[in-house]
């Protein structure tokens, strides 16, 4: 910036430094300059110098572009009001936009060759200098491929976890084995459950009776100590534990030598209810047609067909339909408890994937306000696995019996830890709307809902479900990796429900400890004779001559210890 005075004093001007620009001429008086005009002067430069410093710097810093000040700047700061706009840079992204609508449907060519890596697609570009069409081509392809490979490895994944949810451990098909032979041949592994003075309690409903239907020793004896030690007053506790026919002999012998005093237990196998026969069981024609029914839900899927047509999380419920536990009688027996035991009037029905750990006593005292089944409902939660289900996850709502008899709204209970009134539900048609479902879904070749006891029991149960407060019973510890752990200290009754169960090794590690700790505490309650298992000690030799479970110990609290993560999964 410049300020030119003429000669003769009369004007002042300034210009910019290159000369080219008068920004401004102020004109003197010729006579004298007044204090009022020397004083505009002075205010008036004091307000344009800053301006003109400013267009100068651009001026400067924009020199090599050879554009003026006020182009330069409007280009910067005003395109739209100075009307002149550079859109270089907006064409080439719309001219890329093109390319990859383009590209987008269309095939790539065979000569484009795809890279494993980011690292050597970025080579690849420098030393074939590819245009932008071949460029979207091979960012395609790479998407293609990486897609597909992860989709291969989240069906591969879910087909092995499902197989390993689904297989026995070494340990607990060992241990069942061990006990089978135990009761052969230890007279105290047969002794009568409960003994003949403690007989009258099974049926006196002072007691609280528990119920709990499995074919897993281990898991059994942890649900029944965990009940017993949680319990304020453990010699009011009455089990019945009812197992299969294969598995009888193993949980007869477990209980028998280890019971768990001062509550009492009962054992009973499926073929010891002589009520259990194919009139009376309907279930039983689903059950025999366990076959058919796999192949039906599942064909090829498991042997590698075709997967694009399914996502990875239908796919995993089609593999849990196919678990064996949903097409076990053990599984359906729930709905027959009020004929199995026709003398109680109020049990607490727990799956062998439980843990309990707080006295349940207080549930005896809830008033259901005539309701026969009290449950958790699990519609309330976010997650998508246990906690957020309505009837639309379970049901088939494109079967016209479905859509028309069913709300896809209405929300969903959980089984695992529910409290019956026998009293109530004898007075109900529960079993016989179970068996009329039940039947119509094997008519319609099992399309109303996937395999499961919970489906048709949703239905028979509509209108006799009072719900009780969550903390009773906290779900999903086999599904959902991250459950909270102060949810799980907190809760009365923890559920191991999905595939990853604390006894496998596919069981979440921090999960596990609270199923371990029960095992563990009831090992540290009880002397060594008391828990060692019948004649395991005087019977090594014939144990390993038949090669049944060779190196493990031979007592239970060895066995745990020792052997704890190779073979139990602890």
């Amino acid at each position: 910036m410049q300020l030119h005075f003429s000669p003769s004093m009369r004007s002042i001007t300034i210009s910019s430094n290159n000369g080219f620009i008068d920004l401004m001429k102020i004109k003197v008086a010729a006579c004298h300059i007044s204090y009022r005009t020397l004083f505009h002067t002075i205010l008036i430069l004091a307000f344009l110098l800053p301006f003109v410093f400013i267009l100068t710097a651009v001026v400067t810093l924009e020199g090599v572009n050879k554009c003026s000040s006020f182009d330069c700047l409007g280009r910067r700061l005003g395109p739209r009001l100075l009307g002149r706009v550079d859109d270089s840079a907006q064409r080439l992204v719309r001219d890329f936009y093109n390319i990859l609508n383009e590209v987008k449907t269309g095939e790539i060519p065979s000569s484009v060759k795809l890279p494993d890596s980011f690292e050597q697609m970025v080579s690849d570009m420098k030393n074939n200098q590819y245009d932008a069409k071949t460029f979207a081509f091979m960012l395609k392809g790479m998407m293609e491929k990486f897609e597909k490979e992860i989709r291969e490895s989240k069906f591969a994944e879910l087909t092995n976890k499902h197989f390993a949810a689904s297989s026995v451990p070494k340990g607990i098909n060992c241990l069942s084995l061990r006990l089978t032979d135990e009761y052969s041949s230890n007279a105290h592994a047969r002794k009568q459950l409960p003994p003949p003075e403690l007989l009258p309690m099974l049926s006196d409903n002072t007691y609280h009776h528990f119920i709990v239907s499995t074919d897993n020793i281990l898991a059994a004896s942890v649900v029944v100590a965990s009940t017993v030690q949680s319990s304020q007053k453990p010699e009011n506790i009455v089990f019945h534990v009812i197992t299969d026919k294969k598995t009888y002999a193993g949980m007869h012998s477990w209980f028998a030598l280890n019971p768990p005093s001062p509550a009492i237990v009962e054992v009973k196998g499926i073929h010891q209810f002589d009520w259990l026969t194919r009139e009376n069981v309907p279930v039983l024609e689903a059950v025999e047609s366990q076959n058919g029914i796999r192949n039906y839900y599942h064909g090829n899927h498991v042997m590698g067909a075709n997967l694009s047509d399914t996502s990875p999380h239908k796919f995993a419920s089609k593999l849990q339909a196919r678990s064996p536990k949903y097409i076990s009688l053990l599984n359906h027996i729930r709905i027959y408890i009020p004929e199995l035991f026709p003398s109680l009037d109020k049990v607490l029905f727990l799956d062998d994937d439980v843990v309990v750990q707080q006295d349940l006593s207080p549930l005896w005292e809830i008033d259901m306000n005539g309701k026969v089944n009290g449950a958790v409902e699990t519609c309330k939660g976010e997650d998508e696995w246990v906690m957020a289900k309505h009837f639309k996850n379970y049901f088939n709502f494109t079967h016209p019996l479905i859509a028309k008899h069913l709300d896809p709204d209405e929300c969903a209970w959980a089984y695992g830890m529910n409290i019956f009134d026998l009293r109530k539900w004898r007075m109900t048609n529960i079993r016989e709307t179970y068996h009329s479902w039940l039947k119509e879904n094997l008519r319609s070749n099992m399309t109303m809902w996937k395999l499961g006891t919970l489906p048709p029991a949703l239905i028979a149960f509509r209108g006799h479900v009072y719900p009780i407060d969550p903390s009773w019973h906290l779900l999903g510890l086999g599904y959902q990796n991250k459950t909270s752990i102060e949810s799980v200290k907190m809760a009365a009754v923890i559920h191991y429900n999905g595939q990853s169960k604390p006894w496998l090794d596919i069981g979440f590690e921090h999960l596990r400890p609270f199923w371990n700790k029960r095992v563990e505490d009831w090992l540290r309650g009880r002397s060594d004779q008391d828990i060692m298992v019948g004649g395991f000690n005087a019977t090594p030799y014939r144990f390993r001559r038949h090669g049944i479970c060779p190196g493990l110990d031979l007592t239970f609290r060895v066995l745990l210890h020792r052997n704890a993560s190779s073979n139990f999964g602890l």
